[in-house]
């Protein structure tokens, strides 16, 4: 591998970093007779995370960092002196398929910057994914940048070789993303979502009448919002990602905590430091959406607009409505037990399926996963101490014993706090 394509790729890998909107997840495509990888892992596949929890077995890199616009919130915007590479598409394929076949990285998540049009730049992003898929016979996992302002046919034609595709929002409110990113608009953004949903849709119609139809994005779509950048509440973020979500092919929004890589851009804020702990706030309450049945006026709505940093949504949520509590587990159906804090998808199934064969007490449940240290206040069943309910000790009192000292948590303390929270 030439020294000059190292270099390249140095740079390129260094102005992906930003860009949070990657996962491996939500396509299963075996390893086939002559051709090369696949997306479920075994051999020739090697899994790596990062201290928060976020995926980084791909190839995470830049076609180029150059870009024609100026966006203020972006380390690459076209006013920024930072250094510059530029990959040709045979080079990022080499590079790929050499990272491959060395048990680096199980796939490639490939963005750039957008140089001449928005067309130019998908169509080369396009030749990378369709020479590894027929040049090469790449059988792994691909996932593309679709440029917002790009046309239909070359949206298409990326979902045809790719396995997802994202389109990032950035910035919730068109009016906030017009100040600090004056060439972009929702339309170009969401045009591209648009193509990518009624792709899908149209792959599904055609699936059900022909058997071999060619894959049409076969893991959806995601997308990335900046949070801290600017004045969108948490209930803005959540209702604008409520929607997203309600399109089929939408699988996963990200939420970036805003890093100030541009500190002399009167228009951004100055944080001390990113926002990491709203982040994963806004990560916990997306979770209730997607998985616990959660609407978002139950999280968050106008008179409350942010989410409290000092405990998880849902513990939030069933602090504010002692009155459903406490629940026996031996008789509470499912949906209300998704709701208890402490109890997740796993232990809640547990749950329902173990009840038919004896009465769950503090022993039981504890090994099926609940989180008693939460879940004790909010449940009523044998070896539990009487008059230790949330009704008992009111929702202050439960929030001063599970926060000690009643301080709020430094972001330090978030990774050890993660799981806890969680339920899980």
């Amino acid at each position: 591998m030439r020294e000059v394509v190292l270099q390249k790729l140095k740079v390129l890998a260094e102005s992906a970093k930003y860009d949070v909107s990657c996962s491996s997840s939500g396509t299963v495509r075996h390893g086939r007779a002559g051709m090369v990888g696949n997306t479920v892992g075994g051999w020739g596949i090697c899994h790596s995370f990062a201290e928060d929890g976020r995926c980084i077995s791909l190839l995470k890199v830049m076609l180029t960092n150059h870009c024609i616009y100026d966006c203020a919130y972006c380390v690459n915007r076209r006013s920024n002196d930072v250094p510059r590479a530029t990959l040709a598409v045979s080079e990022l394929v080499e590079l790929t398929m050499e990272f491959y076949r060395r048990n680096y990285i199980e796939g490639l998540f490939l963005s750039s910057g957008v140089v001449r049009n928005p067309d130019y730049t998908m169509e080369r992003l396009v030749r990378v994914a369709k020479d590894l898929r027929t040049q090469h016979r790449f059988n792994g996992y691909i996932h593309l940048k679709a440029i917002p302002g790009a046309s239909r046919e070359l949206v298409d034609e990326a979902a045809r070789y790719a396995d997802r595709l994202s389109v990032n929002i950035e910035i919730p409110r068109e009016e906030n993303l017009r100040l600090l990113a004056p060439e972009k608009d929702h339309a170009s953004v969401f045009a591209p979502m648009r193509y990518i949903q009624q792709g899908v849709v149209r792959y599904k119609e055609e699936r059900a009448r022909f058997r071999h139809t060619p894959r049409f994005a076969p893991a959806g779509q995601s997308t990335q919002m900046i949070v801290g950048a600017t004045g969108e509440t948490d209930c803005d973020i959540l209702r604008l990602s409520s929607a997203l979500y309600r399109r089929s092919s939408m699988r996963r929004v990200y939420y970036s905590g805003y890093v100030p890589v541009n500190t002399s851009d009167p228009r951004l804020p100055v944080p001390k430091q990113p926002p990491l702990l709203r982040e994963n706030r806004l990560y916990q309450a997306d979770w209730l959406l997607r998985f616990y049945h959660f609407d978002v006026e139950e999280i968050v709505d106008d008179a409350a607009p942010l989410l409290d940093l000092d405990i998880d949504p849902k513990l939030s949520w069933a602090l504010r409505h002692p009155e459903l509590f406490p629940v026996d587990p031996n008789r509470a159906d499912y949906e209300l037990l998704l709701r208890v804090p402490g109890v997740g998808l796993k232990s809640a199934s547990l749950i329902v399926a173990s009840r038919r064969f004896g009465r769950l007490g503090f022993a039981e449940l504890k090994k099926m996963g609940v989180v008693m240290k939460k879940a004790r206040y909010f449940l009523e069943c044998r070896d539990l101490p009487a008059g230790q309910t949330v009704n008992e000790l009111t929702p202050q009192g439960v929030r001063r014993l599970l926060l000690p000292g009643g301080g709020r948590r430094s972001s330090g303390n978030l990774g050890r706090q993660l799981r806890f929270d969680f339920g899980e």
